[in-house]
């Protein structure tokens, strides 16, 4: 259970940076070369994994709950139709809500870990 315990802590890590590198070869598919600046995302997590920084992990915390939180916020106005009006939207599908769940879920375990390691 105690090693179980010390790498639950970096599930959160990993899932960014595989999303990260999902994103990128979705957008080197179609973009190619332009899609690199993306696997800059990657680094500060990669970063958290080799060599942990309490105030790296609290920000990525902070930062990704807001940002997980404004998709959250489309998100509901994409299902509730209020955004029918603009002509540039399109439904989400079923991915993008477990996607959006995931993204919030796994930024308050970036905070949870960054209070645990500063009590």
């Amino acid at each position: 259970m105690k090693t179980f315990n010390k790498y639950s802590n970096f599930v959160p890590y990993l899932y960014f940076v595989a999303a990260s590198a999902y994103w990128f070869t979705l957008i080197n598919q179609s973009e190619g070369i332009s899609a690199y600046p993306v696997l800059l995302i990657g680094i500060p997590f990669l970063w958290q994994i080799i060599k942990p920084n309490k105030q790296l992990n609290f920000t990525l915390g902070i930062t990704f709950v807001c940002l997980s939180s404004y998709l959250i916020f489309g998100y509901l106005l994409d299902l509730s139709n209020l955004t029918s009006f603009l002509p540039n939207t399109s439904a989400l599908p079923f991915k993008g809500g477990i996607f959006v769940v995931c993204n919030f879920l796994m930024a308050l375990w970036i905070i949870k870990n960054s209070l645990n390691r500063a009590s």
